[in-house]
């Protein structure tokens, strides 16, 4: 297999006369994943210059576009001969599906539950949706690979999880959402052409591009970052433009980031648990940890963009959002420390 580039930068240290080297080193340390400030810009950019009047079908049209070259590039990605091969660890790979799937849905569902009290419904449907996304790709192998954890195993459970995750994230928040997540005719049509048939092809052109996708890993990554912002923008834009920062005010806020930090906790937390459950060795816990309990944006802003309109999905988004750049940054910070307890 080849090796896993990790997406964790640690601060190198600065040259002498550089300037301020002990900011470089704090923003390292407050985001050790460059995805987090861009996720940021990203929001503060359509906050301040939404998408708006002709514009819209524009933007709409090349995040469409972005959203099919996304899927596709995914499906050019995942190792389909590796996942089939990693299949054979039978424990490790059904625990991530039903801590993924199974756990992480019920706890997106408790929290949906626990803000109806205090949130817009919409923006508490959010946490359900959250709940029902699959893993990320590169970040839970990365986290893994920095944390002791064996990489191959989780190269293959996130590729299983995306795999599922096409089909089967909208057809569990269907399930779990009752009413309000119902997919019709015309969303069914989207996720079909949008999301699958993509990915199918980018699994059968695996032959021609795979080799230049993984000679080139740092490009893919900006590509499919690249698509990933364009998704939120625009969706993120048409909730600015329906008025999201009038309908939230400061409290409000403050418990999309509290309920966000309980699921953390509970969700790495269940996720280790769960593994020492299964009776797991440390390298498959570290594993299952980051591929159970990471959550995948790369799928969400898409699928949010299939299923909603514009400006629910922005709504919608909010806790993934937020949710996605806390999970980065806790993987980061906890990762060396798992590294150093196998270590002794």
């Amino acid at each position: 297999m080849s090796a896993i580039v990790p997406v964790y930068r640690i601060a190198r240290p600065c040259q002498a006369g550089a300037a301020s080297p002990s900011l470089a080193s704090m923003l390292a340390r407050i985001f050790p994943d460059r995805f987090v400030p861009v996720l940021l810009a990203t929001i503060l950019l359509a906050s301040l210059l939404p998408v708006r009047g002709a514009a819209v079908p524009i933007a709409q049209g090349a995040s469409t576009a972005a959203i099919v070259f996304l899927f596709f590039l995914n499906g050019v990605r995942l190792p389909r001969d590796e996942v089939l091969h990693g299949i054979r660890n039978w424990k490790l790979q059904g625990g991530a599906f039903l801590f993924c799937f199974g756990a992480m849905a019920l706890l997106g569902l408790g929290a949906q539950l626990a803000a109806a009290p205090w949130l817009p419904a919409t923006l508490a449907l959010g946490f359900l949706f959250l709940g029902i996304l699959p893993s990320t790709v590169q970040s839970a192998t990365a986290a893994s690979s920095l944390a002791g954890g064996n990489v191959a195993a989780s190269v293959v459970a996130a590729a299983l999880l995306n795999l599922t995750g096409v089909i089967a994230s909208p057809l569990l928040f269907a399930a779990l959402a009752g009413s309000a997540g119902a997919i019709h005719g015309e969303a069914a049509l989207r996720i079909v052409a949008i999301l699958l048939l993509p990915f199918v092809a980018g699994q059968f052109a695996q032959r021609w591009f795979r080799p230049w996708v993984l000679a080139h890993r740092g490009l893919a990554t900006f590509m499919d970052r690249t698509a990933i912002a364009i998704a939120v923008y625009v969706a993120f834009s048409a909730a600015v433009v329906a008025g999201i920062w009038q309908l939230l005010d400061g409290r409000e806020i403050g418990v999309v980031f509290a309920l966000v930090a309980v699921l953390l906790a509970l969700s790495f937390g269940g996720a280790w648990l769960f593994g020492r459950l299964l009776g797991l060795a440390r390298a498959d816990r570290i594993t299952l940890l980051f591929s159970g309990a990471q959550k995948s944006i790369a799928v969400g802003a898409p699928l949010a963009a299939t299923l909603f309109p514009p400006a629910t999905a922005g709504m919608v988004l909010v806790p993934i959002l937020v949710y996605h750049m806390a999970q980065l940054i806790l993987s980061a910070w906890i990762a060396p420390v798992l590294n150093r307890a196998g270590q002794v």
